[in-house]
């Protein structure tokens, strides 16, 4: 199930909110589009599993936006995401927890404790944590994440079931099987109603309720 996993748990990466600038002088915005066209790069190495030119790219960019926009522009935390994306992957959980958490900060500073970019960044953290079985601190942050999406876009929103779907399978995993059950259910509705009956996240989570049935014996309705 764990490989499995590592597939469904997918983050949105690279970009999670559209850009952000001001007024910079041309020499200024001539830096801004080379870190803009070194996280292209970066984009396309990862794609091609050259992460050691994609960590060298990211940090690069990183480095000029902080320059020029500073240390708390989103547009760094967008690049502090990208990196720490790139360092959970790599299984570098250290370094990604605090970039992560950097990122949500200027996240939360710029746009406030319940924007969508906030859940999105809670979310990201708690899949971070629960991939390390850090069970409890991931399970406040998906709470957070889902009451904020909830609030904001709507009970049937699919990134409503997104944040669902990772709660119900942070309480599988440590066999609170009656919670995870309703919360599988219902991102699957979502899902089927957004999606289609035949798409692959609909897939994907009726095989993971079937594994829950499977877990409690209950094998007919597996």
């Amino acid at each position: 199930m764990e490989s499995l996993v590592k597939y469904i748990l997918i983050i949105f990466i690279f970009s999670f909110f559209p850009l952000y600038l001001f007024s910079v002088s041309p020499n200024d915005q001539t830096e801004i589009d080379l870190a803009n066209n070194l996280e292209k790069q970066a984009n396309l190495y990862y794609k091609q599993g050259r992460y050691a030119e994609v960590e060298l790219l990211y940090k690069r960019s990183l480095a000029i936006k902080e320059k020029i926009l500073g240390p708390e522009h989103p547009n760094v935390a967008m690049s502090l995401y990208n990196l720490a994306y790139l360092y959970q992957n790599q299984g570098h959980y250290a370094k990604a927890e605090l970039l992560y958490k950097r990122s949500l900060a200027i996240v939360e500073k710029t746009f406030g404790t319940d924007h969508p970019y906030v859940a999105t960044s809670l979310n990201n953290l708690g899949l971070l944590y629960n991939n390390q079985g850090r069970y409890a601190e991931a399970e406040p942050l998906y709470k957070r994440s889902l009451a904020i999406r909830e609030k904001i876009l709507g009970p049937e929103h699919l990134d409503v079931a997104f944040s669902l779907y990772n709660l119900a399978y942070l309480c599988h995993n440590q066999g609170r099987y009656a919670e995870a059950e309703p919360l599988y259910k219902r991102s699957l509705v979502i899902r089927e109603k957004i999606l289609g009956p035949e798409h692959l996240d609909v897939a994907l989570s009726l095989n993971n309720l079937a594994y829950l049935y499977f877990n409690q014996g209950r094998h007919a309705e597996a």
